[in-house]
């Protein structure tokens, strides 16, 4: 599919552009911009007041004033270094401007004495006298029409100026067509929006600061195009996932059935709900693409393991993937009670299986022995065949994004595909990073799984806690104390977690253990093994234990210095206790004085246990970016959309796009062909392939 003609002039090289050469056009790389297109969405972050006045006296420095002067005396300098000076006059009072390094001879011809110039810059106080430094502006009488009353402020990287910006982003204004509408009528009504070229240039002339705001219309409409681009990019590349024949799964049920018989619980509503769902996706002919959302402790494994079972019942096999070792083989070990009830064979496969041993397992899974794989990505390696691959559960998302997704998809197997994350995503972003994927949510806690009592303590009531430690172990309960990270180096780590496994050992004796990131692989399952046999009554532990680690018996978290910790990590570690019978507490221990955002930190974890509510939260306080860490996520980087303050602008370009699709499957109907001019003009050059194909 070709671009539109229209938007040539918009892809020519930045050179084309008035003002702009080799070396600035290097420098508009920094900002993210290589075509005159990149300008137009390169937005103004804030504006200068360039009103006029009639004198200094009307305003109060420091502050920028325009206003019209009549040219003195010119003073250059006496000595070396000292700055040149020319007298101006305007209608009330005489001042000076100043520059630094400046020719003589240039500055005769910019200000000519005797003759009128409207002036423009930052007025200071120096001495007493009004003087300003390097004027913005300096224009003849007749040119003043030319200068904004309100001039928008550019973000700059080195060897650019405001100047050069704008002048930039004047010529790549100057090349805007008008474009067919791709919103759909009545939404651009109800919200007011102006149509794309009224809006790129509104946002560029803005007439008040309020113009700047997320709420203009304009800026809210071009925020719109990027999310409404994005989505139809998912929607295409879930569309195109589905087309790929998939194989119909269907189980029996039997092997559930002896499952469930062995728990010792039922399974919640959720839970119930979910493997409908997962498995009515599978008895289906297009690929399974799902996202399995459910906070710590709702209970994804047992989903999960179900939506194996129909998979092996169908006369099938499965596979789970963990990011790192020590997941897969938590997992493996969490699983393997159920996979001996369900009398099916799981085998594990890492990056620490060698050799012979490697060898057998690789035979048995070819020969459809094995019915289950639980591994690290290993299990993608070359040498990995299956007999006959039909589910794939992908653990904890974020290593794993879109890209990843439909690669899955082209190893030649129709696999269908269920990602479980255990962060609790607020529905935006869950919308930003998995459009493409239908959700199964667990939000119900199963049975059994009491709350735990979360208390705020400063950290020079250490001696209490300790005392709280010693009258708990000698109860028969189990502690993990989680040290804080230190200055992000491991060695310090290392030693304040050791200082404290010494401080707890004077007091409690060798029940305590110790597990960090420093200790070799073997030393750490030995220590963690010892902690779940209940030989060590307390496990001082830095961050590993985070993710997914299973010790019914713990009962009482100690988070040291919680305040440095983010909200997310710090209901993660809190997930780690309340799995038991016992009462559950978590102490988070803080330094005083807690700044703000600390102590809001701290009380939203206190006072909910609901993960996606601790999202939310998380997102209002840190951004999107920081949330899911952007590099990793495959989180899209929007230059006008901001994901966390128009939440809801993504929801409505998520249906929006979806019934676009729904009608008109090839964009080629008339608002079809206007949004592919959107997808070209926003690089979703993904898109644009898909269409191709399609």
């Amino acid at each position: 599919m070709s671009r539109p003609e229209a938007l040539f002039p918009l892809f020519a090289g930045l050179e084309t552009l008035e003002g702009v050469g080799p070396k600035s056009a290097r420098a508009f790389e920094g900002l993210g911009v290589t075509r005159p297109k990149d300008l137009l969405f390169l937005l103004p972050h804030s504006g200068m007041d360039r009103s006029r006045r009639d004198s200094v006296r009307d305003v109060v420095p420091p502050t920028t004033l325009t206003v019209e002067v009549e040219v003195g005396a010119h003073f250059p300098p006496r000595t070396k270094g000292k700055p040149y000076r020319v007298l101006v006059r305007d209608s009330q009072l005489e001042w000076a401007l100043v520059f630094f390094h400046a020719r003589g001879d240039y500055l005769q011809k910019l200000l000519p004495t005797g003759q009128r110039r409207l002036v423009s810059g930052k007025i200071e106080l120096f001495d007493g006298i009004a003087q300003m430094v390097h004027p913005d502006h300096v224009l003849r009488p007749e040119e003043a029409a030319e200068l904004p009353s309100f001039e928008p402020v550019y973000p700059l990287v080195a060897g650019l100026t405001q100047r050069v910006v704008a002048k930039a982003v004047a010529g790549a204004l100057h090349r805007a067509p008008t474009l067919a509408e791709w919103i759909d009528p009545a939404l651009k009504a109800r919200e007011g929006w102006p149509d794309w070229r009224a809006a790129v240039m509104a946002v560029h002339s803005p007439a008040d600061a309020g113009a700047l705001a997320l709420t203009n219309p304009a800026r809210q409409r071009l925020a719109y195009d990027e999310l409404f681009a994005h989505q139809v990019t998912l929607s295409l590349a879930r569309a195109s996932l589905r087309k790929s024949k998939g194989v119909q799964t269907v189980g029996t049920g039997a092997l559930q059935a002896r499952v469930l018989q062995s728990l010792p619980y039922a399974p919640t509503g959720a839970q119930r709900r979910a493997v409908a769902e997962i498995a009515a996706d599978l008895a289906s002919p297009l690929r399974m693409n799902r996202l399995l959302q459910g906070d710590v402790g709702a209970g994804k494994t047992l989903v999960a393991f179900m939506a194996l079972l129909v998979a092996v019942e169908a006369g099938g096999q499965g596979v789970m993937m963990a990011p790192t070792e020590i997941l897969a083989r938590q997992h493996f070990h969490g699983l393997a009670p159920l996979a001996e009830a369900a009398g099916v064979r799981l085998v594990l496969l890492t990056g620490r299986d060698k050799g012979g041993e490697r060898a057998a397992k690789l035979a048995d899974l070819a020969s459809g022995a094995i019915h289950i794989l639980v591994g690290t990505h290993a299990v993608f390696q070359k040498d990995v065949a299956f007999h006959d691959l039909r589910l794939a559960v992908v653990d904890e998302q974020h290593r794993f994004g879109v890209a990843q997704r439909m690669e899955l998809g082209a190893k030649g197997r129709a696999v269908d595909v269920l990602v479980m994350t255990a962060t609790p995503i607020p529905r935006s972003l869950a919308l930003a990073s998995y459009g493409d994927m239908d959700v199964s949510v667990l939000d119900e806690k199963p049975s059994g799984r009491k709350p735990i009592k979360t208390a705020m303590i400063a950290a020079n009531r250490m001696d209490e806690v300790v005392a709280h430690l010693i009258r708990a172990v000698a109860e028969g309960r189990q502690c993990y104390w989680v040290c804080p990270l230190v200055e992000d180096s491991e060695v310090l780590d290392y030693a304040s977690a050791e200082a404290r496994f010494a401080h707890l050992r004077a007091a409690l004796g060798d029940v305590v253990g110790l597990v960090h990131g420093q200790l070799p692989p073997a030393e750490k399952d030995a220590a963690m093994a010892r902690f779940e046999r209940g030989e060590t009554r307390v496990l001082v532990a830095t961050t590993v234990i985070e993710v997914g680690v299973n010790v019914p018996n713990a009962s009482i978290m100690v988070i040291e210095r919680a305040e440095i910790f983010g909200l997310a990590q710090l209901h993660q570690l809190r997930g780690r206790v309340g799995r038991g019978a016992a009462d559950s507490t978590c102490l988070l221990l803080y330094q005083a004085p807690l700044s703000e955002a600390g102590e809001r930190r701290l009380k939203t974890i206190r006072d909910t246990e609901d993960g996606f509510r601790i999202a939310e939260e998380d997102l209002a306080m840190r951004g999107a970016g920081d949330l899911i860490g952007t590099a990793q996520s495959g989180l899209p980087r929007f230059r006008v959309a901001d994901l966390e303050r128009q939440a809801a602008l993504m929801a409505v370009a998520q249906s929006d796009a979806r019934a676009l699709l729904a009608v008109d499957p090839g964009l080629t109907g008339v608002r079809g062909l206007a949004a592919r001019g959107l997808l070209w003009l926003l690089d979703q050059d993904r898109a644009i392939r898909l269409i191709g194909v399609g």
